[in-house]
C-alpha cells in the first residue's frame, strides 16, 4: 500500500478530534471569515443544518446562486456569487482574493465534476479546506464549533490509552 498522506486526531470528542487531523494537514481553521458552498440538488436539505450551524458560529456563506436561493428561501442569508462558466465576478476569483476560508461543493456528473476543476485548483493554492460530502462537511462544522469553544490540547497517545484503558 502506499502512503497517501494520512493524518489522525485524537480526542475526547469527534469535533476536536477531526479539528487536530485538519490542521495536522497543514490547513488553516479560522474562527471567523465566509464560508463557500455550491451543492449539487439532492444535497440540498442536508446544507441547511451545516449552513445554520456556520451561521450560528458567526461566519457569512457566499454561494451559487442555486444554493444561495435554496437557502434564502428557508432563512438563511448568503451572497450569491457567479459559477466560473457564467462569467465574472465568479466564485474562483473570490477563493483567490481571499473572501472565503472554507469551500463545501458536491457535485454530480462528469461535467459538474469537470466544471469545478477550476474552484478545486483554486482551494488548493489557498490552503482552503475543501469539503465534497455532506458529511465532510458537517464534521468541518462539528470541528469549528469545537475549537470555537474549547481549548485544544496536545496528548501523547500513550497518555491517552493509558487514561482510557482498564488498570492491570
Amino acid at each position: 500500500m502506499k502512503s497517501t498522506g494520512e493524518v489522525m486526531g485524537i480526542d475526547r470528542e469527534f469535533g476536536l478530534a477531526f479539528a487536530k487531523s485538519q490542521i495536522a494537514t497543514g490547513l488553516r481553521l479560522p474562527l471567523s471569515g465566509t464560508v463557500f458552498i455550491s451543492v449539487k440538488d439532492e444535497d440540498k436539505p442536508r446544507t441547511l443544518e451545516v449552513a445554520r450551524g456556520f451561521l450560528e458560529l458567526g461566519y457569512d456563506l457566499l454561494a451559487t446562486r442555486g444554493t444561495a436561493s435554496y437557502l434564502k428561501e428557508r432563512g438563511l442569508r448568503a451572497t450569491p456569487v457567479n459559477k466560473v462558466k457564467e462569467g465574472s465576478p465568479h466564485v474562483v476569483e473570490a477563493l483567490n482574493g481571499g473572501q472565503a476560508h472554507f469551500v463545501i461543493n458536491t457535485v454530480f456528473g462528469e461535467v459538474a465534476i469537470r466544471d469545478s476543476f477550476s474552484l478545486r485548483r483554486a482551494s488548493l493554492n489557498q490552503n482552503l479546506p475543501y469539503c465534497t460530502t455532506m458529511a465532510g462537511a458537517a464534521a468541518l462544522l462539528r470541528a469549528m464549533q469545537a475549537i470555537k469553544f474549547n481549548e485544544l490540547d496536545v496528548t501523547s497517545l500513550q497518555e491517552y490509552a493509558a487514561d482510557r484503558l482498564p488498570s492491570q
